[in-house]
């Protein structure tokens, strides 16, 4: 591949992915899914049709056996996610996401690891981000609330100022006012520039924010569109937007 990147190509691209835990053994049965640059898509679905490990795919935590995963124009499938990181991507597991005996400001100069650049300008952009972070930067991660921890996590990972973040369930667990609160912040990432995968248990929200969404049903794209038709397509309301979180 020429080194000079195609900029109408999709900022991600994922195409015809078979991959999974166990060798012969696919979650992701033929997924095809795009991003573009400064993008903000949704994947829901219901438990066990594979998001989370399409976003650990993407990010080199799974290799997928088939399919090709291109990302500003190069095919990533395969490499490791230091090397992705070094790319631009960056990943924010459900779990474990933050260091619980270090400070916040500390979580945050950890997720700089692999950047040569001052650190001071880019932590005070995300303190100016996340007020609440800045308030408590002196106090240890593992004392935050569930929200606070989320939005650490977020932080962390905006400390490389990457061009696409994945976000892996990050209203799992919280209360409704603070998923609310997780969503206002993803939407301000989002509207600073980065792109963003959302994958996401509450369908409904994400949807009501997403640019793009993409159902997942047992490892493949059963339907994708526009967040705001996906809201209002008939299959999509009756099987995930019930009364129900899909918890």
């Amino acid at each position: 591949m020429s080194g000079s990147v195609n900029n109408s190509a999709p900022l991600l691209e994922v195409k015809n992915v078979y991959a999974g835990y166990i060798k012969d053994v696919d979650i992701l049965q033929g997924v095809n899914f795009r991003v573009e640059a400064g993008e903000l898509v949704t994947v829901i679905g219901p438990n066990g049709a594979g998001k989370s490990t399409l976003a650990k795919t993407i990010f080199g935590l799974l290799t997928p056996h088939t399919g090709t995963i291109t990302f500003k124009g190069e095919n990533i499938a395969g490499l490791k996610s230091n090397q992705i990181v070094k790319k631009g991507m960056c990943y924010v597991p459900q779990i474990a996401n933050v260091f619980p005996s270090l400070s916040v400001e500390e979580n945050l100069e950890m997720g700089a690891f692999v950047s040569n650049a001052p650190l001071k300008p880019v932590k005070e952009k995300i303190f100016t981000m996340f007020p609440r972070l800045s308030d408590r930067r002196r106090q240890r991660a593992g004392t935050l609330s569930g929200g606070e921890r989320q939005m650490l996590a977020m932080g962390k990972a905006l400390m490389l100022e990457p061009s696409l973040l994945l976000l892996d369930e990050p209203s799992a667990a919280l209360s409704p006012i603070l998923v609310t609160q997780v969503f206002e912040q993803i939407k301000q990432i989002n509207q600073s520039g980065t792109a963003i995968v959302l994958v996401e248990q509450n369908a409904r929200k994400a949807l009501e924010m997403a640019d793009r969404g993409y159902v997942l049903e047992s490892g493949r794209d059963a339907i994708s569109g526009p967040g705001q038709q996906l809201l209002t397509d008939p299959k999509v309301g009756e099987l995930y937007l019930g009364a129900g979180k899909g918890h």
